[in-house]
């Protein structure tokens, strides 16, 4: 699933492509038709669901219909809150990726927050998506420094370098059977 931003989906879709994730990707889901060229490119079912407060309950409901043969829900950076329901379908199969090395700067501006504290590192979260926004328990996690003479659209260029590594990362050791889910902590074994 997905919104506007799409390298987290170009990354997989050509990792997919390049027989490098040992997994089917049966559907792309979003709440906006921007990233169909991606889709179509590798030639993957997409679907728009688009979502207001008005409308979400019905949204989800498609989606669940949509991901029914699935195993794992990838949020390739989807930026709507999935309710509880949505989320009691998939307990621990649904990989997030925050851009933010949380738990700091959670929400949807994290690279801007950094920036106003001037912070000297930034990074990339993948953790499943649990009711409590954000703090799902962390799959994978990186970092890259910043300094005084990064602006904002310095940090979301090198955030979006670790948000795709870190996303391939927490998808590969969760195909892999690499985690174990104890106490809202991840334990990961190497691959």
């Amino acid at each position: 699933m997905v919104s506007k931003y799409d390298h987290c989906l170009w990354e997989l879709l050509l990792r997919h492509s390049a027989q490098e994730l040992d997994m089917d990707i049966e559907v792309v889901i979003s709440n906006h038709p921007d990233v169909r060229p991606v889709a179509d490119t590798f030639r993957i079912p997409f679907h728009v669901t688009p979502v207001s407060p008005d409308t979400k309950a019905e949204a989800e409901a498609k989606q669940l219909e949509l991901l029914k043969d699935v195993d794992v829900v990838v949020l390739a950076r989807y930026m709507q809150v999935l309710s509880g329901n949505f989320l009691n379908h998939f307990q621990n199969n649904i990989i997030n990726i925050h851009h933010s090395f949380l738990p700091a700067f959670t929400g949807a501006r994290p690279y801007n927050a950094a920036w106003e504290r001037g912070v000297k590192l930034i990074g990339a979260t993948a953790h499943y998506a649990t009711q409590d926004l954000d703090e799902g328990p962390i799959l994978e996690q990186d970092v890259i420094s910043v300094s005084h003479r990064d602006e904002v659209d310095d940090m979301l260029r090198k955030g979006r370098i670790l948000e795709r590594n870190v996303l391939l990362k927490a998808l590969e050791a969760h195909l892999d059977d690499r985690v174990i889910v104890y106490n809202n902590r991840c334990v990961v074994f190497g691959d």
